[in-house]
């Protein structure tokens, strides 16, 4: 017990010591009430228990692969193909569970450029007057009419979280990444839920671009 007490003061001397060294502003950063997340969300798709059941079975359940930090989120084992204009695809891409009420697909630009796609910016669930695509799987094809998005970049944060920031639900926030290639987001999507954890989802053609690695500073601010 003395050890970890002993770590977790520390850690938070060297928080401490990185904040007034990069100038953060404390009071949204330092004492925040949950350690802020900024992760990558590599292309995924979220399908309904239908289109499961089409690409891998009568009766087919996903299985859990990895377990994501939001609670009950996962990475599942099973993966489809994606078919996209001119029959160009991409294999291997991930199913994130649990299954939900409609069947989405999730890509950065230059995947969408290299598919051949004009995919919108939208948030997760927006998914009208968007493309849609072929799926492949073991046991068949799902075509979905529409839900081939570029999920716009968001923040899930807890009731405690928002009123720290001084945000509320839908409420947009920047974000800024510190480093050699750092930069700031000006329209993160704020989600609130008590059962969110605070993170960030950057797409990967965003986090490449402001150099997003497991060390890198980044702050949360709300716009003024």
């Amino acid at each position: 017990m003395q050890g970890t007490q002993n770590l977790n003061a520390l850690e938070e001397l060297v928080r401490q010591s990185v904040y007034r060294q990069l100038g953060l502003d404390k009071s949204t950063a330092a004492t925040a009430p949950n350690k802020l997340l900024v992760n990558i969300s590599a292309r995924h798709c979220h399908l309904t228990q239908e289109a499961v059941e089409i690409l891998f079975g009568e009766g087919h359940q996903l299985t859990p692969k990895k377990w994501l930090y939001q609670d009950g989120q996962y990475a599942a084992e099973e993966a489809v193909t994606l078919i996209g204009p001119r029959s160009r695809i991409i294999s291997n891409l991930r199913i994130l569970g649990p299954c939900r009420d409609i069947n989405q697909v999730e890509i950065a630009y230059t995947d969408a450029r290299a598919l051949g796609f004009d995919v919108p910016v939208r948030q997760s669930g927006d998914i009208e007057g968007t493309p849609g695509c072929m799926l492949m799987g073991p046991k068949g094809y799902f075509k979905m009419d529409k839900g081939v998005i570029r999920a716009a970049i968001h923040v899930h944060m807890s009731p405690e979280d928002a009123a720290h920031y001084g945000v509320k639900d839908k409420d947009f926030m920047q974000l800024k990444v510190h480093g050699e290639c750092g930069l700031t987001f000006d329209k993160v999507f704020v989600r609130v839920n008590p059962d969110f954890k605070l993170e960030v989802h950057l797409d990967t053609d965003e986090g490449n671009a402001c150099g997003l690695g497991e060390n890198t500073v980044c702050e949360l601010k709300k716009i003024k």
